[in-house]
């Protein structure tokens, strides 16, 4: 073997060991240290990258998770309160539990409460049909049927029911993570506590059209009364732009408000059926 050949090998061995050293020395001087609870901590969460804690994915969230000093406002809507628990754990600090929550469609308007008085051929997307017009009925206000709430839900959780082209939620599968909610144009989906047996009294309209307007447009509309809120003997219920709201929170499912309701706009879900009252000649004729 020739010196020349020698001398290369010898040369390039040397350059080659010196650009390893450099290279190891640049990679410990700009290394980004990565604290090991953020693997821990995304092992505990549900892995569905849904986006409903706010963050792009559960890898950023746990970051955010183990940055923060109090993490009691962050929450994943996925995750139940023993999974939240074992990350508190593991980061040594407080959290409390969160309420369950629910996703609710406040949209009763199938189309034998409120008739198609035109007929749409756009893009199927809710967000483009709203902004070219105010919908197949007289009703500004309902729902477009156009499922891209269906679409938004990562976990088979609601669908457009086929007969009455309303959104239906199912409420086993729902995880609250709010894609729906950002998902609707019209503001129809809500977020709402969830109760034992999933039972649940909510004002199923957002009309806020004064009665005789919205009755017109809707049969089962809520047209502002303010009967509901005058039964309620726990302030749950509020009247605000010819529109009643019950809060989920301080609602204690006593269902005195759906009975008096004059066009059903109240809806009560999962509750055993009313006993009816038994009439003053039925009680005469019973005894006779």
């Amino acid at each position: 073997m020739s010196d020349v050949v020698v001398y290369s090998i010898v040369s390039l061995s040397v350059l080659g060991t010196l650009a390893a050293i450099i290279l190891y020395i640049i990679a410990q001087k700009f290394k980004v240290y990565e604290d090991p609870r953020i693997d821990k901590v995304q092992e505990a969460l549900p892995g569905a990258n849904c986006g409903g804690c706010g963050m792009p994915g559960c890898r950023p969230f746990a970051e955010e998770l183990v940055k923060a000093d109090d993490i009691s406002e962050l929450n994943c809507p996925v995750a139940d309160n023993e999974a939240m628990g074992e990350i508190a754990k593991i980061l040594g600090k407080e959290l409390g539990e969160k309420t369950p929550l629910v996703a609710v469609v406040k949209c009763n308007g199938s189309p034998e409460h409120r008739p198609k008085t035109s007929h749409y051929e756009g893009a199927s997307e809710c967000r483009i049909a709203t902004e070219l017009y105010r919908g197949e009925s007289d009703c500004p206000y309902g729902c477009l049927g156009l499922g891209e709430c269906e679409r938004a839900c990562k976990f088979d959780a609601i669908h457009i029911n086929k007969e009455t082209g309303l959104p239906v939620v199912t409420d086993e599968k729902c995880t609250a993570c709010n894609a729906c909610v950002v998902a609707c144009p019209r503001d129809i989906i809500e977020l709402r506590k969830k109760n034992k047996k999933d039972r649940k009294v909510y004002v199923s309209c957002i009309n806020e059209d004064k009665g005789g307007i919205a009755r017109k447009s809707c049969k089962v509309a809520c047209i502002g009364c303010g009967k509901c809120v005058e039964v309620c003997q726990f302030d749950a219920i509020t009247l605000e732009n010819n529109l009643a709201y019950i809060d989920s929170y301080k609602c204690t499912l006593c269902r005195k408000c759906p009975p008096v309701c004059p066009t059903n706009a109240i809806l009560e879900e999962n509750f055993p059926p009313r006993k009816e009252k038994k009439k003053a000649g039925d009680s005469a004729a019973n005894k006779s």
